[in-house]
């Protein structure tokens, strides 16, 4: 730790971190987008990574990161600090029912849900989702995560790539659809089961 560091709880030495990073242009253009958050940074994603190395796992700061949701950085940090052996599918499905904003549901699916065993479960019950569009999201950007993560060797005898077809289907057919990431999600499911383009 820094010299100093002993005068703050780790919280704060994890604020004081971004504080120093902070970006106003990146700032201003994340609020022009829609960041729900009250408080914006603007650090990128670089540095968030560079912060946490500097920390290492811990359940109870990623939490309490999470926690704290008026700050953009909180929420993309937690998923970079949180101990994968430590998540159960009841913390991970608090996590995602919870996500606020879509920068936040890419980050934790890509850093922290993506290589859980139970990540195939969570993704179907986040895409069926009637009540949160944002756990629709998350669902679908989940199984996005893990198609790029397992690729088409690890997928085969699972089911994830016809599940994930599905449930890019099934959005498309809504009539408030995500229809971006839908769209992306049937041609990356489709590909992978039809790489050759043989049906």
């Amino acid at each position: 730790m820094e010299n100093g560091a002993n005068d703050f709880n780790i919280m704060q030495q994890v604020k004081r971190s971004l504080f120093a990073m902070r970006n106003g242009v990146v700032a201003d253009s994340l609020r022009k987008a829609g960041c729900p958050h009250r408080i914006v940074f603007g650090v990128n994603l670089p540095q968030l990574n560079e912060i946490a190395a500097k920390y290492g796992p811990s359940e109870e700061l990623a939490e309490a990161l999470w926690a704290d949701t008026a700050l953009r950085e909180s929420a993309l940090l937690a998923p970079m600090l949180y101990p994968k052996e430590k998540l159960t599918l009841d913390k991970a499905r608090k996590l995602c029912y919870s996500v606020m904003w879509h920068e936040d549901a890419d980050i934790l699916c890509f850093k922290l849900l993506r290589d859980a065993p139970f990540a195939p479960e969570l993704a179907k019950e986040l895409v069926a989702c009637e009540v949160s569009r944002m756990a629709r999201y998350t669902g679908m950007r989940l199984y996005m995560s893990m198609l790029s993560s397992l690729g088409p060797d690890k997928l085969k005898g699972t089911t994830v790539l016809n599940d994930a077809l599905e449930a890019a289907e099934a959005e498309l057919a809504r009539p408030d659809a995500i229809s971006t990431l839908a769209s992306m999600l049937k041609e990356e499911a489709s590909f992978l089961l039809n790489p050759d383009g043989v049906m």
